[in-house]
């Protein structure tokens, strides 16, 4: 078996089911465990992603625009490492490679090969999906029991923490999914939300993350405010938060003189893996300080 994962979520799932070691190549964003990072990439982005949150926003509706793919697969590559199996995605196109994309790469697949590789799509839109899709890849991958142990493991680890908030108070929190223009989380996100004790007041569990008006943040004035943008780390994230910072609006929101806290969206509540239950945990100890403490502040999260 020569597993190829091109979803950063999806190799944490390979590893944390004990087959790291069959995997062959991955994903340009594929970067935990670290050990990974020595396996072969096979994709690479069509974006300057050092760019600022507003020029990576305006490269991307371009790119859709032209009907274009937002990543690249290395057919030769692919053709090289003689996957048996390979892990894609269906949910978005904008956050990673997607099935089209592998489709495309394999109409190019040539009987001398080898055999054609079985794809396994995921669709992590809720957290149940996210349970049902690390069951479906250690099905595909013939570990089905280890799939059901590391599923019941990570539910019994954050259904914990969801039982030890029923009764304490509910602030209402703001999660900032993207900076410029603004987004807000959706998909797990609000259902992680809820599970750490807060109330959670824009996206939909289940559905794709919303654009954010400036009014309807004004308006609703959170008493919370997470920054947890898809892609950026904690430093990545401070250096972009002029578009934030910079509106007449902000320091009269509530949160923004105490209560606004930058996340590492990049590892954590952003990747539909395992660690999601630390995801769940950085998200306690923010809104219920008082109940929760891991450890996660300076590694999984600051205060700004």
């Amino acid at each position: 078996m020569r597993i190829l994962s091109l979803i950063a979520s999806s190799t944490e799932i390979v590893c944390a089911l004990g087959l790291e070691e069959r995997l062959v190549g991955r994903s340009h964003e594929c970067d935990y465990p670290p050990s990974v990072r020595a396996l072969p990439v096979c994709t690479e982005p069509r974006l300057y992603l050092e760019r600022a949150s507003g020029e990576i926003d305006r490269q991307v509706q371009t790119i859709l625009q032209q009907a274009l793919s937002i990543y690249r697969v290395d057919t030769e590559r692919l053709r090289e490492l003689r996957p048996t199996h390979i892990i894609t995605q269906t949910q978005c196109e904008v956050c990673a490679v997607s099935l089209k994309d592998v489709e495309a790469a394999l109409a190019e697949w040539l009987p001398g090969d080898g055999a054609r590789p079985e794809i396994i799509p995921l669709r992590p839109d809720s957290l149940a999906d996210v349970w049902a899709d690390m069951q479906r890849v250690a099905d595909a991958l013939g570990v089905s029991e280890r799939g059901r142990k590391l599923v019941c493991g990570l539910r019994s680890r954050m259904e914990a923490i969801a039982e030890r908030t029923q009764g304490l108070p509910s602030p209402s929190v703001g999660c900032i999914e993207w900076i410029d223009p603004l987004m807000a989380s959706g998909n797990w996100m609000p259902e992680l939300v809820s599970m750490a004790g807060g109330r959670n007041l824009f996206g939909e569990a289940g559905r794709h993350a919303p654009w954010l008006d400036w009014e309807a943040l004004v308006a609703a004035d959170p008493e919370i405010i997470l920054i947890l943008p898809c892609g950026f780390d904690i430093a990545r994230t401070r250096g972009e938060l002029a578009p934030l910072l910079t509106r007449s609006e902000w320091p009269r929101l509530r949160a923004a003189s105490n209560n606004v806290y930058l996340i590492d969206g990049n590892q954590y509540c952003n990747r539909p893996g395992p660690r999601l239950a630390e995801s769940l945990e950085i998200l306690a100890e923010i809104v219920h300080p008082e109940v929760f403490w891991f450890g996660r502040e300076g590694s999984g999260w600051e205060r700004l």
